[in-house]
Parts: C-alpha cells; structure tokens; sequence
C-alpha cells in the first residue's frame, strides 16, 4: 500500500479559491489533451543531450505517445495511485514525459535537482518512500546509476532504478521500447486538489523539506503569471534552469503545455549556447536567476543580433542590480522582469512589462493576482509601508504542507504563510526583500542549508566552533564563508575542510567558498552566535576583494 501523504488544505481555503475565482480546477493532463486534439502536429519539446550530443524534438503527439508507453511501463513495474515515482535527470524530454506519465497513473511526481549526491538522494528517498527512481548512466562526469544503484539496499521502498542510457531490464528505454498492458487511465487521473508534486527545499531545520503541491496551486501560478507577462501559444521559451527547480518546473514544464506553446530546455547552461539556441529557435522568453541574466547580456554585447526574438527576460532569486538592469536591456534588447518567489509558493511577485525604471531597479515586484502581501513586527502585527518587518503572503499557489512535517507548516488560521524573509512594502505594493529570518543562502538562485553544512564541519576533528554566512558575490548573489574556531593545536586549511566535506559527499553547491580561521565567534549574552555581525564581516570581506 502507499503512504497516504497528508495535506494541510483546509475545506476553508478550497471554498475560498473557488468563490474567487482563483484555482481552476484543471490538471496539466487536461491541457496536453486539449493541445494533443487540436494541434498534434505543433512542436512540443526541443532539447539538446549535452552527453550524447542528440538533438530531440518532440510534437505534442508525440509526447502523448511516449508519456502513454512510460505511463504504462511503469504500471508494470507496480506504479499506482498515490506511489511517489522520484527521478534526477538534467533537462531532457524524459523529465517532462515523467511527470505526465506519472500524472495519467496518479502517482506524486518528485524531482530531485542533479546536483544532490548520496547524502541528499538517501534522506530525499528515504522520506518520500519512494518507488520508483530514475536517473542518468553519466551527466558532467557523474556516475549516476551507480550513485543509485548504491543506495538501493538502503531503501526498502525503491523498487526500481531505470537508468537513461543504461542497459539491461534496468534500462529505462525498455519502457518505450518493449509492448506493456494495456491501462485505464480514466479511474486513476487526479483531481485538481490531489498532490501531485513533491519538491525538496532546504531550509533551517537540518533537514531538506518537502513541500507538496496539488495541480490548483500550481495553477494558480501559472495562469496569472502568463496573464501579466502576456505569453501566448506563439511562444518559444527558452528553460535553462532545471526543471527539478520550481522555476523550471513551473515555467519550463507546465507552462508551455498550458500554453501549448514550444520549449527548449538547456541542460548545461553556457551562455553562447543559450545565444545560439535563441537566434536558431526564435526564443522569445526565458526566466532565470541574475547569474545567467548577467552571462548572457555579457555575451549579447557582441552578438545583438542574435538576440532579435528575445522579448523578456525575467530573473529571479537574487535581486538584480541597477547598473545589470540597464546593461541588459540595452545588450539584449528585452523587457527585463524582476520577481521573487519560493518553493511553496513559485512566483509570487513579478514586474510588470509597463513599469517605470525604479520599480524594476529597485523592487522584486508585486504581487501576481490571487497573492497579497504583508510585513509584520515581531509583535505580529501588521506593519505600514516602507517598514521593514517579516514578510507574509496568502493566496492561490501557496502549498498544502511539507512532507510528514506538518509543525512546519508556517500557515496561521487565516492563511498567512510566514516566508522567513525580511522585507519592504511601499505605497504601491511592490516588494523589495531585505534579508532573512531563516538561516539559508542563496547562492545562484538556489537554497544552501546551512545547519546541514554547519553539522557537517563540526565533525572535523580540528573544529571547536564553526558557522556558516553568505558573503555577497556580484555574479551569485551569495557565496558561503564559513567562520570556524580551531581546536587547541589544531590548524585548518580551505583545502582541508573541503577535501572533508566531499568525504561526506556534501552536494559541490552547498560548499563553502571562504574560509575565515577565527579565535571565537561573536555571541550574545545567552551565548547565541551572532551571525549579522559574521554577515557585515563577509560583507567586508567581499568589498575588499
């Protein structure tokens, strides 16, 4: 039997969406329905294999077919209602298949990003129980299937590891390739408040958490996203952030089909290829985090004519500065969107096209319709403008609870999801985030749990103290400087602690970049460690690179 995963939507909240006209009460399997009966022939999917060097295109036919035959294979393998079907693969065709063929059998799809290792993949597995594991045999020198094939003896649930490329019955083309029973997919399609995805988060409790989405919250999202930025089936969307990101899941998955429009997934970002890729498909959108806004308009100053489709590009997880906003739309000749969002909620505030300069340079946007917004004291209450305080959102596409952590929730009786940022509202709405309550880096775009780093580097027999800030960085928004106190007679070099870290197969992303030996660290009274005071002194330290 699967486990029954808990969801924290309250009848409360489902009345609410619906007598407001927020949640749509539609699958993305009713989207690739309606695209597959009306234009099977229209181009769904374009990637490019950067291991196998094959280019795949895909018509929405097509895809029907495949996520049919996947959907079906995996029902032989014992796949059912409510089984959690995981995979870890870069932005190929097979991701998006994955998540519909796992749709048509009503399990929970769970990506997993392709930077985990084993320490991740092992808690992540373990939790979701899940069924079904599929993976690459090789992406940027790793060895994935035997990462997996590993760790299956040490889950009791997963039943099965299908490898892209492998070879065998462990081969995941045998499920395109070999006859299954036939499936009636009808009695097992999910309603639109069933969950559907399950998404890893890291956050500041020492563990990863997963946060649930039904197919209402997510179209929650995407509809009034689409809506604001004006995008239409005459789309070509460029998605080089990963789709196990909920940028890329939302965008670059589910979007397109809502749209019917093409997409074109990257899996290695390389800015000139993502220039090569936008003059040779006709992109007209990508959504992305500052550092790839900052690669692409350093390679759109010599090459502007590529850029000639281009639209808009919207970028998101770190607050992009002034002087790139300006540089970017003058190199790359589009709309430049700013926005902010998260995991359990996807985009909730975006820019608009109309905005005024200073709204873009200096804001993350406001809020997307079905969203709202407040910041409160530490006393709770709500906060005038241009104060900053803790920021709260409700609405639509905030999530339905984590993984079998349900204290965690965050989520008081009127609906208000406490970020763990700090921010400011002005007069007009729109949001400018400041810092944050929860201990997390933002490196890139993505989260670095920093109690798991910290609980790592304690182990080093040469560590007395140690905590780990985020120092700012002009291209990632963050880097993680890590603060450590040696034991009496003991001595740490960088090299040593992460040489150390990678022992404990700690993903390459979550790992310091600095290394400051300190005598002790600044603590209060009660003996709390102090970290905006470690903060301004990785601030310091940034400046005077």
């Amino acid at each position: 039997m699967p486990m029954k995963i808990e969801s924290m939507l309250s009848p409360v909240r489902v009345a609410a969406m619906r007598a407001a006209g927020r949640w749509h009460d539609r699958t993305i399997l009713d989207d690739l329905d309606r695209v597959v009966a009306a234009t099977p022939d229209r181009v769904a999917i374009v990637d490019g294999n950067s291991m196998t060097g094959q280019r795949t295109e895909l018509t929405y036919g097509a895809l029907a077919d495949r996520v049919a035959r996947i959907a079906r294979g995996l029902a032989a393998l014992g796949v059912g209602q409510g089984d959690v079907v995981s995979w870890q693969l870069p932005n190929w065709w097979q991701f998006t298949a994955l998540h519909l063929a796992a749709m048509r059998l009503g399990a929970v799809s769970s990506p997993l990003m392709p930077i985990f290792r084993e320490r991740e993949l092992r808690f992540m597995l373990r939790l979701a129980e899940s069924k079904v594991l599929v993976v690459p045999r090789l992406f940027r020198g790793h060895d994935y299937a035997g990462m997996a094939q590993g760790l299956q003896p040490e889950l009791p649930d997963l039943a099965r590891v299908l490898v892209v490329g492998g070879e065998g019955e462990g081969a995941f083309e045998r499920l395109l390739e070999e006859p299954a029973p036939e499936v009636d997919f009808a009695p097992r399609r999910p309603g639109s408040d069933d969950i559907v995805e399950l998404l890893y988060t890291s956050g500041t409790t020492g563990e990863p958490k997963g946060v649930l989405h039904t197919s209402n919250t997510l179209y929650g999202n995407i509809v009034p996203y689409a809506q604001r930025l004006g995008l239409g089936q005459g789309e070509t969307v460029l998605m080089a952030s990963p789709l196990a990101h909920q940028t890329g899941f939302l965008f670059g998955l589910m979007m397109p089909i809502h749209l019917g429009c093409r997409v074109v997934l990257q899996d290695v970002w390389n800015a000139g290829r993502a220039a090569d890729l936008i003059a040779a498909e006709g992109v007209t959108f990508t959504m992305a985090s500052t550092p790839f806004l900052s690669d692409l308009t350093d390679v759109a100053g010599e090459r502007r004519e590529d850029m000639g489709t281009l639209r808009i590009f919207l970028s998101a997880g770190a607050p992009i500065p002034r002087a790139l906003v300006r540089r970017a739309t003058d190199n790359l000749g589009a709309a430049i969107v700013s926005a902010w969002g998260m995991t359990e909620n996807g985009a909730v505030t975006t820019t608009r096209l109309d905005d005024p300069p200073e709204k873009v340079f200096e804001t993350d946007g406001c809020a997307l319709p079905g969203m709202e917004l407040r910041t409160v004291g530490e006393d709770g209450m709500v906060l005038p403008a241009d104060r900053e305080g803790r920021l709260q959102v409700r609405g639509c596409s905030n999530f339905v609870g984590y993984l079998k952590r349900p204290e965690w929730y965050a989520t008081d009786a009127e609906g208000w999801f406490d970020t763990g940022d700090l921010a400011r509202l002005d007069g007009d709405g729109y949001v400018r985030i400041t810092g944050r309550t929860k201990d997390v880096i933002i490196r890139g775009g993505e989260n670095v749990p920093v109690v798991e780093v910290e609980g790592l580097i304690y182990q080093h027999p040469a560590v007395a103290e140690c905590a780990v800030v985020g120092m700012p960085d002009a291209r990632l928004g963050e880097r993680a400087c890590a603060y450590v106190v040696p034991r009496p007679g003991q001595t740490l070099t960088f090299a040593e602690l992460i040489a150390f870290l990678e022992t404990k197969k700690l993903a390459r992303n979550y790992l310091p970049e600095r290394l400051e030996i300190a005598s002790a660290l600044p603590r209060t009274p009660s003996g709390k460690i102090q970290k905006f005071r470690l903060r301004e002194m990785a601030k310091e330290l940034a400046a005077a690179r």
